[in-house]
C-alpha cells in the first residue's frame, strides 16, 4: 500500500492547520473511505482552513459553495440554459461538479438547498431535466457548519445528516498551536503556497485498496451487534441504519490503512462508532439529530453493553 503518500499527505494538511491532529486523520479517513465530513465547530477554529488545505494538497478541482439563506438548490447542482442558436437546452454544471467540494456554513441555507446534495452525496450523480450526469472521481464534499445556538441557522434534515460518514468538531486548539499560529499565520502564508502531494487517481487507487483490507467475520458481527444495540436502546427513538453499519465498517478499513494495516482489529472500529454513529441517531429526550451531546453519551453508553471480540 502507498503509505507514504498518506504521510505525505498528512504533512501537506498539517502544515497549515495547526490544531486538533485527530482531525486531520478523520479528514483522511473519510477521503479514503469515499466519505464525506461535517465539521461543527464555532468560528475561527480553521474549519475552512482545514479543508482547503485538504483540497490544495490533492491535484484535483475543487470549488467552494458558501451558503446563505437565499441560496436556490440549482445554484449548487447546475442549471439548464436554452441555446437559441441550435434550439435546445444545454445543462451548466454547478459547483458540485468537483472532485473536492466545501459547503461552507452549510446551516445557513433553507434545508430545501442543503437536501439538493443528497443524490450527490449518496450516488455520486445528479438528475436534471431527466438525465443523470455523473461527477468526476474521487468525489467528497467537506461541510462546515456554526452551532445551531447560533442566529441565523438551520437544521440539518436527518437524512442529509446520514449522507456524511462523520460529524466532527474541531475544537480550540492548545496553547503551543496557538502560539504556532500566531506566528506563522498559515492561513495567510503558508496555504496559498502548498503544491499538491498526490493526484486524483492516486486517491482512488487508494479507496481501491481499502476497500481490500480484510475485515474477520468477528469485527463484522461486533458492527452490527453496535448498531442492533443502538436499535433497542431505551433512550433513542432512531438507531443506526444499514447505511450507518456500512459507513462504521469502512471507516474502520480506512483506519487501518492509516496505521499501515491490511487487515482490521477491534480498536478501528471502536474509534470510530462515535463520529460515525451519533449523528445518526435521535434521542427520546431531544427529537433532533442535532442533540450531539446527547447522542454521544447514549452512543457511548450503548458502546459498553456491547462486547468486543478483543
Amino acid at each position: 500500500m502507498s503509505f507514504e503518500t498518506i504521510d505525505r499527505l498528512r504533512r501537506s494538511i498539517t502544515s497549515v492547520y495547526m490544531g486538533n491532529a485527530q482531525a486531520v486523520d478523520r479528514l483522511i479517513v473519510c477521503l479514503l473511505a469515499r466519505g464525506h465530513l461535517l465539521i461543527e465547530d464555532v468560528p475561527g477554529v480553521g474549519k475552512t482552513v482545514l479543508a482547503n488545505a485538504l483540497a490544495r494538497s490533492i491535484q484535483c478541482t475543487f470549488s467552494r459553495v458558501q451558503c446563505t439563506p437565499d441560496l436556490l438548490p440549482s445554484d449548487i447542482t447546475g442549471v439548464s440554459v436554452y441555446d437559441r442558436d441550435r434550439g435546445v437546452f444545454e445543462f451548466k454544471p454547478g459547483p458540485v461538479f468537483a472532485n473536492i467540494v466545501l459547503a461552507d456554513e452549510v446551516n445557513r441555507t433553507t434545508p430545501r438547498t442543503q437536501s439538493a446534495l443528497l443524490e450527490a452525496m449518496s450516488e455520486a450523480t445528479v438528475s436534471a431535466e431527466g438525465q443523470v450526469h455523473h461527477l468526476p472521481q474521487p468525489f467528497m464534499v467537506v461541510a462546515t457548519q456554526n452551532p445551531y445556538e447560533f442566529e441565523g441557522t438551520y437544521f440539518l434534515p436527518e437524512n442529509q445528516l446520514d449522507r456524511f460518514l462523520m460529524r466532527v468538531n474541531l475544537g480550540y486548539p492548545s496553547p503551543d498551536d496557538e502560539s504556532r499560529i500566531l506566528l506563522k499565520q498559515p492561513a495567510r502564508t503558508t496555504l496559498p503556497m502548498i503544491e499538491a502531494v498526490m493526484t486524483g487517481e492516486d486517491v482512488v487507487e487508494l479507496q481501491s485498496q481499502v476497500d481490500a483490507v480484510r475485515m474477520d467475520q468477528s469485527l463484522v458481527d461486533y458492527v452490527i451487534s453496535l448498531a442492533v444495540a443502538t436499535r433497542e436502546s431505551e433512550n433513542l427513538q432512531v438507531g443506526v441504519s444499514p447505511r450507518g453499519s456500512l459507513a462504521l465498517a469502512q471507516a474502520a478499513r480506512a483506519t487501518a490503512v492509516l496505521a499501515r494495516r491490511d487487515y482490521c482489529v477491534p480498536e478501528d472500529i471502536v474509534s470510530n462508532v462515535i463520529p460515525v454513529c451519533a449523528h445518526r441517531v435521535i434521542s427520546k429526550t431531544y427529537m433532533h439529530a442535532g442533540d450531539t451531546l446527547t447522542t454521544r453519551r447514549i452512543i457511548q453508553q450503548v458502546m459498553e453493553t456491547v462486547r468486543s471480540p478483543a
